[in-house]
């Protein structure tokens, strides 16, 4: 199953921006560059969850693949990367990443790094690929 409709890519695509646009206002206050980590703009939970699920489909589009599994609960989920899939009897693949939705939106837009988040232990990873560094941010200045 898609982690967002296709005639909601538009929503999503505009809930991003939202999200990205207000934790640039947050980030820019903070007087402290470890403040960072802990930018989670006040806006509605409809605009949060269509921001994920539009990130994680720019994220599933630009590596897709079974081999990782990321997840960012309770909004969606993408297999990215090719590698070992799920064995047929348990649809976890061997690799799986979890984080929470503020987590995977600073990440997205570039606000912190993984090794920050990863270092604060915002980040669970199990498996061999457990870094996602390389392909973030998704949008932003460095995109």
């Amino acid at each position: 199953m898609a982690v967002i409709l296709e005639k909601d890519l538009p929503r999503g695509r505009e809930a991003l921006h939202q999200w990205y646009e207000a934790a640039q206002e947050v980030a820019a206050a903070a007087s402290d560059p470890t403040q960072r980590l802990a930018v989670s703009p006040k806006l509605p939970r409809p605009v949060w969850a269509m921001a994920v699920r539009y990130s994680l489909f720019l994220l599933e589009r630009r590596v897709p693949g079974p081999g990782v599994e990321v997840r960012v609960a309770p909004w969606g989920a993408v297999k990215i990367l090719d590698g070992p899939e799920s064995d047929p009897h348990n649809l976890t693949p061997p690799d799986v990443i979890e984080l929470d939705p503020d987590v995977w939106l600073r990440l997205a837009c570039g606000i912190t790094a993984w090794a920050e988040e990863k270092e604060a232990g915002r980040i669970s990873a199990v498996g061999e690929r457990d870094d996602l560094s390389g392909l973030l941010p998704l949008v932003g200045p460095a995109r």
